[in-house]
């Protein structure tokens, strides 16, 4: 079996998936940085021969060890851009499956954007899938840039938003409305609430899941490409 054949597919099964759209734009620099040239040049070609394998497979888990390590402070330490970003787009109108604002945003789309466009991190399409992104946490645990989830349509985590503080939270509810912030403790939402999540760049998404998301993380870096 060759390298790839048997590393590939164990790289895609283990990456967190909002590991994935980083390491598609750096895994190229992260492996060009294991291999050194100079050292190269000297080597024996026996050892040039035996290492890449246990050395690249090294690096993948060290690179994403420190990616998911930074994906917790980065959410947390730019909640602030995070959420204001958020609010630049209160009052886009509620459409379903769309994802640019200027289309009209719905629920999981809103969230996806957001956190698309301002931190670079790409999430699942739907909500329920979005709910087993990241570490569940409590009520009381919630700050600011959480994912909170409701039960809108009589289904688990049928709808997201964006924990803001304050015990508000912005979203785009449904049809016939746009993106707005609305209270945790209101009636309706407090009855609905589903819990929470904090993204750490880890995941229990199923195989087929994280293979879409990868498969989106390489349309953008053709997308990218071709610009």
């Amino acid at each position: 079996m060759s390298f790839q054949k048997d590393l590939l597919p164990k790289v895609v099964k283990r990456t967190p998936l909002a590991l994935l759209m980083t390491f598609a734009l750096a895994a190229n620099l992260a492996i060009a940085a294991d291999a050194a040239p100079e050292a190269a040049k000297d080597a024996p070609v026996e050892v040039v021969k035996e290492t890449p394998k246990e050395s690249m497979f090294q690096v993948g888990k060290s690179y994403f060890a420190r990616v998911s390590d930074r994906l917790a402070d980065s959410v947390t330490g730019k909640s602030d851009e995070l959420i204001n970003r958020a609010m630049e787009v209160i009052g886009v109108r509620y459409r379903w499956d769309t994802e640019l604002p200027q289309s009209g945003l719905d629920g999981s789309s809103f969230v996806g954007y957001v956190f698309k466009d301002k931190l670079g991190f790409l999430l699942p399409r739907k909500s329920t899938q979005m709910s087993r992104v990241g570490k569940p946490i409590t009520r009381e645990e919630l700050q600011p840039g959480d994912l909170v989830f409701f039960n809108t349509m009589r289904l688990t985590f049928s709808h997201v938003g964006i924990y803001v503080g304050d015990n508000k939270f912005i979203h785009s509810p449904s049809k016939g409305t746009s993106v707005r912030v609305d209270d945790l403790g209101s009636l309706y939402w407090d009855k609905r609430f589903d819990g929470a999540r904090r993204l750490d760049g880890s995941d229990n998404l199923g195989d087929a899941e994280r293979q879409e998301l990868l498969n989106e993380v390489n349309k953008l870096k053709r997308k990218s490409q071709s610009l």
